[in-house]
């Protein structure tokens, strides 16, 4: 059997944050957004799911239709079965993930992030299939004394932490 690895980029629009997971059912697209929608309903967001049976289509939901389409061409261009992807504006990852994880038909997230993402994709004459994600850029060293002080009130001036 012959296998390509490929790499897709994907960065998130300015401002946005992208949710890369997979799923396994029609109706993820729309409980996505229901499940986004009644978490944060300030969010913007663009949603798409590639089907990986019947018609293998891209399905395209969302409350900004910029997003959206965008949302839906990167899935096209990533061409992996039961895979979903968000671009999420107005609210971060960590206000959805939760609630996106517990989406019956969600069964695995790759990244959640703002950085930019390489997805590594694995080929073979059946389809194509996520094998993992680079998100962001590698480590350059541990943080120091002062690192900690700045993330400390970093996470405190944002409203994540007492």
């Amino acid at each position: 059997m012959d296998m390509q690895i490929k790499v897709v980029k994907l960065e998130a629009p300015e401002d946005c944050n992208i949710i890369l997971g997979q799923s396994h059912f029609i109706k993820t697209i729309e409980d996505l957004y229901e499940a986004i929608f009644n978490t944060v309903p300030g969010a913007k967001f663009g949603i798409a799911f590639s089907e990986a049976s019947g018609d293998c289509l891209v399905r395209i939901e969302g409350n900004n239709d910029e997003l959206s389409e965008l949302a839906g061409e990167k899935m096209l261009e990533i061409g992996c079965g039961h895979s979903f992807l968000i671009f999420l504006k107005n609210a971060f990852p960590i206000n959805v993930s939760q609630r996106i994880k517990s989406v019956p038909e969600v069964v695995n997230l790759f990244c959640a992030t703002a950085n930019p993402v390489e997805i590594l994709i694995a080929e073979t004459e059946q389809g194509r299939g996520i094998i993992g994600v680079i998100d962001g850029f590698k480590p350059v060293g541990i943080e120091t004394e002062e690192d900690i002080i700045f993330r400390k009130k970093f996470l405190r001036e944002i409203g994540y932490k007492f």
